[in-house]
């Protein structure tokens, strides 16, 4: 989702120079971070020097994540924030240019499972460097498709997870499924699960915090010798990941 954001900046009087250029430096280090990470795609000043508006556009999953993102900013406290979800129209102007002779498609997602999985307490081998090492047992669940259907394995699934000093966790999660026709998928995804420290420290106690408010994703392979399955193991697939309290859900998709 796309959204036109306008900021109005009200800095309390009597506040130090520095307290402010400090705050603007900071500002500047966190927009190119969002810019960065695919938030903020345009920023406009409009009016006069000293009374200039903000005018920013900006992509997020849901205005939840949004809010969420613009409340870590550093002038947050400062500014009156509008926020205003776009919608496509259908005469922009885009939309009906010609295509491009040498464009390439755009990718297209259809869902391969939803798997909703229990997971074990961790086991936490301790800190090395800069990273903490944890080992996270998927003691059981079930997943559900379009064309699939089955169990998770326990004994065979495990997400071996490194968590960065900021709390970014880096999975290698593998575990294996098993169909209701009894064919077997090993599946191996590469994730991260990233977003703002509050939000994390919350999910590190277990709690259920709404996916919509930090970023989980992973690139995805699955192996398996069932004939019928075999378009699998050439297909490309990116997962979505949801943490909830006992468990994880992830879902995944064929990238066409």
């Amino acid at each position: 989702m796309e959204f036109l954001v306008t900021f109005a900046l009200d800095i309390p009087a009597g506040t130090p120079k520095s307290e402010i250029n400090d705050r603007e430096n900071a500002e500047a280090t966190a927009t190119a971070e969002l810019a960065a990470e695919g938030h903020l795609l345009r920023v406009w000043r409009s009016g006069a020097p000293g009374e200039a508006t903000i005018i920013g556009l900006y992509r997020a999953e849901s205005k939840a994540q949004l809010d969420c993102v613009l409340s870590s900013l550093p002038l947050a406290d400062w500014m009156h924030v509008i926020v205003t979800p776009l919608e496509s129209h259908p005469n922009d102007p885009a939309s009906r240019e010609p295509a491009i002779a040498n464009q390439l498609p755009d990718p297209r997602l259809s869902l391969a499972y939803r798997l909703d999985a229990t997971l074990a307490e961790p086991i936490d081998l301790g800190d090395r460097g800069q990273a903490h090492r944890r080992i996270v047992a998927l003691t059981g669940g079930t997943f559900t498709g379009p064309e699939l259907n089955g169990t998770l394995l326990p004994g065979a699934s495990a997400d071996w997870q490194i968590v960065l000093g900021d709390g970014t966790a880096l999975g290698d999660i593998r575990y294996t499924l098993q169909t209701d026709g009894g064919d077997l998928l090993y599946v191996r995804s590469r994730s991260v699960r990233h977003g703002p420290a509050e939000i994390l420290a919350r999910l590190g106690r277990g709690e259920d915090v709404d996916p919509g408010l930090y970023t989980f994703r992973a690139a995805t392979q699955i192996e398996t010798a069932a004939p019928d399955l075999a378009w699998m193991n050439r297909g490309v697939f990116v997962s979505v990941g949801g943490r909830r309290s006992g468990g994880v859900t992830y879902e995944t998709y064929l990238v066409a």
